[in-house]
């Protein structure tokens, strides 16, 4: 609002006239009733006839809604006769920042023109006192409101009005304006029409009326004409009634309350266009310059595709909830009918709202071989039948087909056709029923068919689609699976168990630093099967787990045990424990192997006797031994079994001094480690009793006979393999012969890398350049990136989490193996970052980019690795930018 000096008369300009009152409301001062008398008051507006007045009198409507006056500040001051200023508004104390007490009496000249151009300002200031009017923009001193002695200068657009006094002397009224505010609404009007004309969303300014005050391109795009063409009209226009309703009510509640809406959903259509269209609208109150509320704006987004993509992936999930549920509860038990019902318990009414299983009457009745892919018209006998409607008849017309009835398809029938070719069938539903959809799902396990699976939906329900279909077949194939498998286990029962439960390490074992060779000779035919077993398990840093163990007994109980020991051996070895270590947790699992309840009943101190009389006693041998291909020193651990044999180059066979211990089983003894360094080229072998123990020979015997035997250890490992079965008696066939021989070869230094890094940041760039280095010089250049990531990524973590120094290691054989080391305790958790973390997916981006990784206890703390293949490997490396961009 300008302020005008209630001493100024008025301008023999002829715009002058009376004004309104001055309101208190909208941020507009008082103005007293002499200046209403003197015709001063707010800014003008539009003549109107004021309420209560005599009719025809004309006022002035102060600061209407959006009036310019709401952003340009306009200060006012009068200068009197003498050339200095006798009255000063507040705005002029804002603009210039010179108080009213200061600001009376002042030379405006003096006060506010720079001394080079005042000579000037007072030739004007002469002219406006003679009575001329004057416009123009004049530079002026700002405000320093913190006293920092530092001057800039403003613009400032003034207009100067020759005024007389009371006593007819000649006085002058300054209008100002700050240039700069103006520049400003240049700017803003420039920015305002580029956001609102280039936004790539319909954006719309509502009146407070609920009309339409202005529409975009993209909006007029949408719903057809020009921008003009919209102005005026409201939502009732564009969307259904209800929706209309709906909208404006939440329009009127935006604009009374300033409360802003997000993501509001809408839905309509759009001209030549029956699709239902849907948007998220954002609504937030528009205010003038003053803060009076003078509209809405109306942002949208077209959601449909994005909609129709959450109706998808909702689908989708609840499809996935439902496998998962599938893969819970079908199959808990090896009985065909019970199996068959826990499919139906699934699928009804998650999935349809009824459903049969119907099994070839043969593959009930125990036939080795099922009909399979027959003509589709075998017998069948329903096994399962469930509804979520009550006495409903499953298909409407024929009569309904009691659970435990043998029954056959027509041949011609969509059902035996499903049978015939083992692929899904849509059912027609036939008139009147209360079918309203059915698929036929052969149940194929195995290549073979066994069953057929019947799910149909009622009238009211949705029909089956494509991926329904998909869905039912997934569900028919987990739950043949385990029909298929409750078969094959009645019938092959003990045969399953042995080929699960005895396996070797299939072909010829690899580990680094080691050149590997083994045998393994079973009984024959008159005996029994034997517990014996050896086992290669590559470590992380380059090290190997060697594992030879004996079960003793005979039979399938003994090769049952073999099976559950090598698996935990290895299960163990993963965990990276000691060799002692191992032993003990083996001994534990030993003696929970033929105890009701396990491990936990075997190590329970009170036991019932009739506990003592279910349970079996297993014991096992097993030599443990984990090989470091760089340090070339092997641990080794026995549990009863054994020596090993170790043959230097140019010395004779000799056995190693290992404490034998107990065996696995006995439990109550602690094992002992050894640890011996290696020679390179040195052969080691470990063995089972069968190899150097017979009833002809002795065990004292067969071992110095084994020991003659290992008179060529540089020959090819084969080759002393071969040797060592043909010198000795091998082919008793007592029991099994198990030979695990490896020749020392150490990791060369030039494939070792080492470094000790501070603790400090400056280390993990250090430990980038000496990864990089190191790979230049191996010739591994496309893996530098890569390890460069990787490294800085554990060297951080060592940093941020570990203690003490960190040490950084390099190795190369046939993969490249990175070990981080620190003091500290903490072994490092991958966990699941979410979408918005800043953190947390460090060891993520580890286990993307590498082929391996972990970490394990030493004797200072903790080591993490990772494992990359080599560029040869044959192993396709992982993008870093891929990776980084899975992770979101």
């Amino acid at each position: 609002m300008s302020e005008i000096p209630a001493k100024a008369t008025e301008s023999e300009d002829p715009s002058g006239g009376a004004m309104a009152d001055a309101t208190t409301g909208d941020g507009a001062l008082p103005v007293p009733d002499e200046a209403r008398r003197a015709g001063h008051g707010g800014i003008s507006g539009v003549p109107v006839e004021a309420q209560g007045e005599v009719p025809g009198e004309v006022v002035w409507q102060s600061s209407p809604p959006g009036s310019i006056y709401d952003y340009i500040k306009v200060a006012s001051f009068s200068i009197g006769p003498d050339g200095l200023v006798d009255q000063w508004s507040l705005r002029a104390e804002q603009l210039f920042g010179i108080s009213t007490e200061r600001a009376v009496g002042m030379d405006p000249i003096e006060a506010f023109v720079a001394e080079d151009k005042r000579e000037l300002g007072q030739r004007k200031m002469a002219e406006v006192l003679d009575g001329r009017e004057w416009t123009g923009v004049v530079p002026f001193r700002l405000p320093d409101p913190e006293d920092t002695g530092l001057t800039a200068e403003g613009l400032a657009e003034v207009y100067v009005m020759p005024t007389r006094t009371e006593e007819g002397e000649r006085a002058a009224v300054c209008i100002v304006v700050d240039v700069r505010i103006l520049r400003r609404i240049e700017t803003d009007l420039a920015a305002s029409q580029a956001i609102f004309g280039q936004s790539p969303f319909g954006f719309l300014l509502i009146d407070p009326d609920l009309r339409i005050r202005r529409a975009n391109e993209r909006f007029a795009s949408v719903f057809g004409g020009t921008v003009d063409d919209h102005r005026g009209r409201t939502v009732k226009d564009y969307l259904p009634p209800g929706e209309a309703e709906r909208v404006s009510a939440i329009l009127r509640r935006v604009l009374e309350t300033g409360d802003s809406v997000n993501e509001l959903l809408v839905s309509g259509t759009v001209p030549g266009s029956s699709e239902r269209r849907h948007w998220s609208i954002n609504l937030y109150r528009v205010h003038s310059g003053s803060g009076r509320p003078i509209g809405i704006a109306w942002l949208g987004t077209d959601i449909t595709s994005r909609r129709a993509a959450a109706r998808e992936a909702a689908q989708a999930r609840r499809n996935l909830a439902l496998l998962n549920e599938a893969g819970a509860r079908i199959g808990n038990s090896l009985d065909l009918e019970t199996t068959a019902r826990e499919l139906l318990d699934v699928a009804v009414p998650g999935f349809c709202d009824l459903a049969s299983v119907d099994l070839y009457q043969g593959l009930l009745a125990g036939d080795e071989t099922p009909p399979g892919l027959a003509d589709g018209s075998a017998e069948m006998r329903r096994v399962a039948y469930a509804s979520a409607v009550s006495d409903a008849p499953f298909i409407g017309g024929p009569e309904p087909v009691n659970v435990g009835a043998v029954h056959h398809y027509a041949f011609n029938s969509p059902f035996a056709d499903a049978l015939r070719t083992a692929r899904p069938q849509s059912v027609a539903a036939e008139e009147g029923g209360l079918i309203q959809s059915t698929l036929a799902v052969p149940m194929v396990a195995h290549d073979t068919v066994v069953g057929l699976v019947q799910f149909s939906r009622t009238k009211g329900s949705e029909p089956f689609g494509e991926r329904d279909s998909s869905l039912a077949v997934e569900l028919a194939s987990r739950a043949a699976v385990c029909i298929d498998n409750a078969r094959l286990y009645r019938r092959e029962h003990e045969r399953a168990l042995i080929l699960q439960r005895s396996l070797l390490p299939p072909g010829d074992p690899e580990a680094s630093g080691l050149d590997i060779a083994c045998r393994y000779l079973p009984g024959n035919a008159a005996t029994e099967v034997g517990g014996d077993w050896f086992d290669v398990i590559e470590l992380p840093g380059h090290r190997t787990a060697l594992v030879v163990g004996d079960v003793m007994g005979r039979g399938l109980r003994a090769a049952v045990a073999m099976g559950e020991l090598r698996t935990a051996v290895r299960t163990l070895a993963l965990l990276d424990l000691e060799p002692a270590e191992v032993l003990s947790a083996l001994d534990e699992i030993a003696r929970g192997l033929g105890t009701p309840g396990g491990v936990q009943q075997s190590t329970r101190g009170a036991r019932q006797s009739r506990d003592a009389d279910l349970s079996e006693v297993y014991l096992a041998t097993c030599v443990y031994a984990v090989y470091d291909s760089v340090t070339r020193r092997c641990t080794f651990a026995n549990a009863g079994h054994l020596p090993p044999v170790l043959v230097e180059p140019g010395e004779s066979a000799l056995m190693l001094d290992v404490p034998p211990g107990m065996p696995l089983g006995v439990g109550g003894e602690p094992f002992e480690e050894v640890e011996v360094e290696l020679p390179e080229g040195a052969l080691l072998a470990l063995y089972t009793d069968g190899l150097v123990e017979s009833r002809d020979h002795p065990l004292d015997e067969g071992l110095q006979a084994f020991v003659g035997a290992l008179t060529d250890p540089s020959s090819p490992l084969e080759d002393v393999c071969d040797h060592v079965l043909n010198t000795l008696d091998t082919h008793h066939g007592e029991d099994d012969i198990a030979l695990l021989m490896a020749r020392v070869q150490g990791l060369p230094a030039e494939s070792v890398g080492d470094w000790t890094l501070p603790r400090e940041p400056r280390s993990v760039g250090r430990a980038r350049e000496y990864a990089r280095g190191q790979l230049v010089s191996w010739g591994l250049e496309p893996l530098v990136d890569t390890a460069e990531l990787l490294v800085s990524e554990l060297v951080t973590n060592a940093l941020r989490y570990g203690e003490g120094e960190i040490r950084l290691r390099l190795l190369l054989d046939r993969t490249l193996v990175c070990e981080v080391w620190d003091a500290g305790l903490v072994q490092p958790r991958r966990r699941r970052a979410r979408d918005t973390d800043e953190g947390g997916r460090g060891l993520q981006l580890v286990g993307l980019l590498s082929a391996a990784w972990g970490s394990r206890r030493t004797p200072r703390g903790k080591t993490v690795w990772f494992e990359l293949p080599l560029p040869n490997g044959g192993k396709g490396l992982t993008d870093p930018a891929e990776a980084l961009l899975s992770l979101f």
